[in-house]
């Protein structure tokens, strides 16, 4: 493979020779389609390849097939060029990021039309986004001498080009927009004054990219940012005058996969399956050398020599993620002390111990330390990426843990980084302080794990943690994280129903529903929003429409605490009985007996496994050792 990684999806391992036979036998496979369509599109495919997978999935579709676990999303699809091979394109790839991708698109042009009729195509369908995939072909972005005043008129009309699209798909499909920006050309008026001269293309399109930006930062829409990723590969090779001429394409075919994918990153994040956690190899990943053979003096690694720097770039890259959120953990074919002193004790690591939330560091294999690190964190498989150099370890953790992200990397260590963030697997649709705090949330927890070994009884362990519980309705300052919850949550998630931030805040304004936020501290640091509840009153009832807690708290009698405080306010609003939902889907399965070990009492139970279970609000549920915050809702009664 090319060290490059935007080379024909560096990142992922090479198609198979028998990809064709493959694809074929997706229709045999009765019990792990979605698995086996979700393996098939993880590797390097090219245009003609998505496609051929593309038409295999539309055939299964068709054929009535389920492809569990793969989360369903609908996109709608306009532009000013030729849309169907993005579509067969963007349902290719879409699996391989978890996704059961059905695309809506208009016909050639039709961009404002099918915004603006509610009876479209896409409006009619109601999809879960719109991609408003133009160019600066597609946009009234005419360029020429103007005078500063006329160019920044020409930006403003662009501008509210987009805003009509984006009220219009809101209104009518009642969806979120995924906004492009656009990618400059790369032929110029005044050569490298144009960006001066205000009516030139390079300056009209750098000033509407950051009013878009401006304008979608605080939305409910989603930027996809082509400008970036042409620029990342050239847009000279982005920008293709023949194929444009000839068939319509807004970019070079070759670069097909490489935008799927990039489209699709952002589709999964916006469904949560972001990745989480990246877990660190050590011996010639993060420095050169093995460090139990070549002792702590002998491994490569540090300013002044080529090797050592590309690793150094590697740690830098590791920290840079922590930084924003990202959980670190180590899993290393080491003995433990040994593996650990580089992180105590050499002067050239940017790398230190307390950066790691988890340490595996023996002799096990890869896979099984892997699956003990999601188990410690409380966090799914799917949320792992592992960097590691040797292909041998790569190749068995996809075999045995197909749901971790296992990057291939280059022979230049100095590509390792850029390998690792080409991949996007931490996209992020938006962010907030708690994304931010989320490392550290990790590392906390650790902590609580080890006070909890030295400490006799879970009593004592809970009263040890000085626990403090806040409970509040949903507000506008903690939307943003409410939504997120909603949209990631998927283990502790009764119903896994989805709401987008604009619904959330109609059901918050809506008198029939109960909503609360939780927020939960203790001695050793702030867990942050760790619950959303929604309820829906039906009568004398209490429909429980959205119970999901972070995984973070189990075992703390958070559950109880917060049961205790909903009876509570049921009471007070005159309801009779709390009524809660089970849907089982792949990942919830720990919370199958929640209402059950709750004390709730089974209503019904359907053939598919959804079951109802009642609770008088009269019930007594004593809440855990912690202190009770109500302040919330005492304001927001004021």
């Amino acid at each position: 493979m090319t060290d490059d990684p935007y080379v024909n999806l560096g990142w992922l391992p090479p198609a198979p020779v028998d990809f064709r036979a493959r694809c074929r036998e997706l229709s045999e496979n009765t019990g792990n389609l979605g698995r086996e369509l979700c393996a098939l599109a993880g590797f390097a495919l090219n245009e003609s390849q998505l496609m051929r997978l593309s038409e295999k999935v539309g055939q299964l579709r068709q054929d009535g097939r389920s492809f569990d676990p793969l989360v369903p999303f609908r996109l709608g699809l306009v532009g000013n060029a030729t849309l169907e091979p993005l579509s067969g394109a963007l349902i290719a790839t879409a699996a391989r990021h978890g996704i059961a991708l059905e695309c809506v698109a208009a016909d050639f042009g039709q961009v404002i039309q099918e915004a603006m009729s509610p009876n479209s195509r896409i409006n009619k369908a109601k999809p879960d986004a719109v991609l408003l995939a133009l160019d600066y072909r597609g946009l009234p972005l005419r360029a020429g001498l103007f005078d500063t005043a006329t160019a920044a008129a020409t930006v403003s009309e662009a501008i509210e080009f987009i805003e009509v699209l984006r009220r219009s798909f809101r209104e009518h499909a009642g969806a979120p927009c995924i906004v492009q920006t656009i990618a400059s050309p790369p032929e110029t008026l005044f050569g490298h004054r144009d960006r001066a001269e205000p009516g030139t293309p390079r300056a009209l399109i750098t000033a509407f990219n950051q009013r878009v930006v401006e304008h979608i930062r605080d939305s409910n829409d989603v930027l996809l940012d082509i400008a970036a990723l042409a620029e990342t590969v050239g847009t000279a090779s982005w920008y293709s005058p023949t194929q444009w001429n000839v068939a319509k394409f807004s970019f070079d075919a070759k670069f097909l996969p490489l935008y799927a994918d990039h489209v699709c990153r952002v589709v999964a994040a916006l469904r949560g399956k972001s990745r989480k956690c990246l877990i660190l190899d050590l011996d010639n990943t993060i420095w050169g050398g093995v460090i139990g053979d070549d002792g702590l003096e002998g491994i490569v690694i540090g300013q002044g020599d080529a090797t050592g720097e590309a690793y150094q770039d590697v740690q830098r890259a590791a920290l840079a993620l922590r930084e924003r959120g990202i959980v670190l953990a180590v899993s290393s074919k080491n003995e433990d002390d040994v593996a650990r002193s580089a992180f105590l004790h050499h002067p050239e690591m940017i790398l230190r111990q307390d950066h790691i939330a988890v340490f595996q560091a023996n002799w096990k294999d890869k896979a099984t330390n892997i699956a003990s690190i999601a188990d410690e964190l409380s966090l799914g498989r799917d949320a792992m990426v592992f960097l590691d150099d040797n292909p041998a370890e790569r190749a068995l953790v996809r075999e045995a843990l197909p749901e971790v992200a296992v990057p291939e990397l280059p022979t230049d260590p100095a590509y390792y980084a850029r390998t690792l963030f080409a991949a996007g697997y931490f996209e992020a649709v938006a962010f907030s302080n708690e994304d931010r705090q989320r490392a550290q949330f990790y590392t906390d927890n650790a902590r609580r794990a080890a006070l909890r070994d030295q400490v006799a009884d879970l009593e004592g362990y809970l009263s040890s943690l000085q626990m403090r519980i806040e409970f509040s309705p949903f507000d506008a300052n903690g939307r943003s994280r409410i939504t997120q919850l909603i949209n990631k949550s998927n283990q502790f998630n009764l119903t896994t129903r989805r709401y987008t931030e604009a619904e959330v805040a109609g059901l918050q304004a809506d008198p029939s529903y109960f909503t609360m936020q939780v927020r939960l501290s203790d001695r050793f640091g702030d867990n942050g929003m760790i619950s959303v509840i929604i309820c829906r009153s039906s009568g004398a009832d209490w429909e429980i429409d959205t119970w999901l807690m972070s995984c973070r708290v189990l075992g703390r009698c958070v559950e109880e605490t917060v049961l205790s405080e909903l009876l509570r306010h049921a009471r007070q609003a005159g309801a009779q009985r709390l009524i809660g939902t089970y849907i089982p889907t792949e990942k919830n399965k720990m919370v199958r007996d929640h209402y059950a070990r709750l004390g709730f009492e089974k209503l019904s139970e359907s053939n598919s496994g959804v079951s109802t279970w009642g609770l008088a609000a009269t019930a007594e549920i004593a809440p855990g050792p912690m202190t009770i915050d109500r302040s919330g809702f005492f304001a927001a009664i004021a």
